[in-house]
């Protein structure tokens, strides 16, 4: 037997599991979750509000007192009186719209034929009761739960969960999710992939690295003071995945990493969104449906912006110069070699000076950008609009390539490129399917609907409701930090949340300033980390980034946004912000 000492197996190291599996197991998690909680529901209405123009605007809001489960038995004991009572009352009768004949018939029918169908064939539906008596009719024991089955779809033996792909990529429209934002994210993956065939772009970033010499030090932090001010000013979110194209490469090209390009861009607008004093998406709907006057206590957001902005933009500089020292310490090494072979052509490129065609498609790129945020900020421009903006982008891109030969560009490239870009970027477009088929797992976001999220809303509403001042306002902040996971869209969470958490904040002796504070830096911050993004998903797969891979790096950011924002939702308590 030999003597010397045998060293221990090594251990394998762990791999963080795929963004699919994550949201699987979300998805499974929420399944069996409905298993046990049962479903609620709210009345809606409409709230009207002025935007930062001064235009009337108007959102379909729930109504906080309303919240009731769905409940399959009626307590025969309670209702059999009130029928009597009812069908005695011909004006409650006709105030509910009911058919005399059908009430009076109902009341005299013996109390075992009482029954929530008996009850809707009268007339009796759920909304007139819970009008006439509330819930006070009902078998308490009888609260429904709705779980998904396991398989099916709506047309063949009901929605299953193991189908929350292809229903979640079904749902929506052409201006919201997840069809339309799937539709956007694949034009724009197009777009950019005729963009970067030019070679373009790869030669203009190596010239500029040359151009600013030492200055390069300064980049990082200005671009992400400059893209923090679009996510201040217009919400920039969706338009990060076309910036991502050009900046992530440049990151790459300072001696960054990719991760860096994806703080400077998409991190960066989503700390602006979690400041802004003046976003028409996020705070100014917050505030419209809050009552509050719209673009209302901008002094504070400003000087928080200022604040957060500079302190974040040196958390990620301090990261960047420790890449910069060591590229090999970079989480995404690895995968960034596919920037550094690319920028490699395009520094033999630049060499020989831009040509025309290089000038050229810079300068429509640049052009189109301009179009664009003139768009959104001048016109509303939204999903549809910009994807055909981006769509104009490339195609003149790829019709200045062809015509000068860039790269050797032939007309047909134009739509292999534009294919290649799309099969770069359809990873992250099915993320989007799966985060929608997980909000239909769990019911919906639709207040006015049977759903288990309906549910955990007035359950978490309830729970805060009890706490001190300070501590009541902060847990406002991390339900929403909780909640941007189930709804990522600034103004469908401002329109499920605020309606609860405002009058809330009435109750508890804070402004409802504080509860849009709540909103803004909770979604915000939030937006920068979760997987059902869709504009994080399209950025990670621009830089060619793993979520689980980005999560682990970012999360040390995450926790770092939410020690700030526990400082200013604290302060805005202290001085009494309104």
């Amino acid at each position: 037997m030999s003597d010397a000492v045998q060293k221990p197996p090594a251990q394998k190291a762990w791999r963080t599991p795929h963004t699919y599996v994550i949201i699987f197991f979300v998805v499974l998690a929420g399944w069996i979750a409905t298993l046990f909680v049962p479903v609620g529901l709210f009345d809606t209405h409409k709230v009207s509000y002025k935007d930062q123009n001064g235009k009337e605007k108007s959102k379909t809001v729930l109504i906080p007192t309303s919240f009731r489960k769905v409940y399959s038995r009626v307590d025969a004991a309670v209702l059999a009186p009130k029928l009597d009572a009812l069908a005695a009352d011909d004006k409650a009768m006709a105030d509910a719209g009911l058919d005399k004949a059908k009430v009076q018939a109902l009341a005299a029918a013996p109390d075992g034929d009482l029954s929530v169908k008996a009850l809707a064939e009268a007339g009796l539906t759920e909304p007139v009761v819970n009008g006439l008596w509330g819930s006070s009719v009902y078998d308490k024991r009888s609260a429904e739960r709705r779980p998904a089955k396991v398989w099916g779809t709506e047309d063949y033996n009901g929605f299953g969960f193991l189908n929350y792909l292809f229903e979640g990529l079904c749902t929506g429209d052409k201006w919201g999710s997840a069809v339309g934002i799937v539709a956007f994210v694949l034009v724009i993956g197009g777009a950019f992939g005729i963009i970067m065939r030019t070679g373009a772009i790869d030669a203009g970033i190596y010239s500029f690295i040359r151009s600013v010499g030492r200055a390069d030090l300064l980049v990082l932090p200005l671009l992400f003071v400059l893209f923090s001010l679009g996510g201040a000013v217009f919400g920039m979110s969706e338009e990060c995945i076309a910036f991502a194209t050009v900046v992530v490469p440049l990151m790459v090209g300072l001696g960054y990493d990719s991760l860096v390009g994806v703080g400077v861009t998409f991190v960066a607008s989503q700390v602006g969104n979690a400041a802004s004093w003046m976003n028409p998406f996020g705070v100014a709907v917050a505030q419209g449906i809050a009552g509050v006057p719209v673009l209302s206590g901008a002094g504070f957001r400003m000087i928080m912006w200022v604040v957060t902005t500079l302190v974040s933009a040196g958390f990620l500089f301090w990261y960047g110069m420790r890449i910069k020292k060591n590229p090999k310490l970079s989480p995404v090494y690895e995968s960034d070699e596919y920037f550094r072979q690319h920028l490699a052509q395009g520094k033999d490129e630049s060499k020989k000076g831009l040509s025309l065609g290089d000038w050229l498609v810079l300068g429509s790129f640049v052009a189109g950008i301009v179009w664009i945020v003139w768009g959104v900020m001048a016109k509303g421009y939204y999903i549809p609009e910009i994807a055909s903006q981006f769509f104009v982008m490339g195609l003149v891109a790829g019709i200045v390539g062809v015509a000068f030969k860039l790269g050797g560009m032939k007309v047909n490239d134009i739509a292999t490129s534009f294919g290649e870009g799309v099969a770069g970027i359809a990873g992250a477009a099915v993320v989007v399917g799966m985060a929608k088929g997980f909000l239909l797992v769990l019911g919906g976001t639709d207040a006015g609907k049977p759903a288990v999220l309906n549910t955990i809303l007035n359950a978490t509403g309830g729970a805060i409701a009890g706490l001190p001042k300070a501590l009541c306002a902060w847990f406002m902040y991390l339900f929403q930090t909780v909640f941007d996971f189930f709804v990522t869209s600034n103004s469908g969470q401002a329109a499920l949340t605020m309606p609860i958490l405002a009058p809330l904040s009435d109750i508890i002796g804070v402004s409802r300033q504080n509860a849009v504070l709540a909103y803004q830096m909770g979604s915000g911050f939030a937006d920068a980390i979760v997987p059902t993004s869709a504009s994080l998903m399209g950025v990670l797969a621009v830089a060619r980034v793993g979520w689980g891979t980005y999560a682990k790096w970012q999360i040390k950011m995450q926790g770092f946004f939410f020690v700030i924002g526990s400082i200013f939702m604290i302060l805005a308590v202290a001085i009494n912000f309104s």
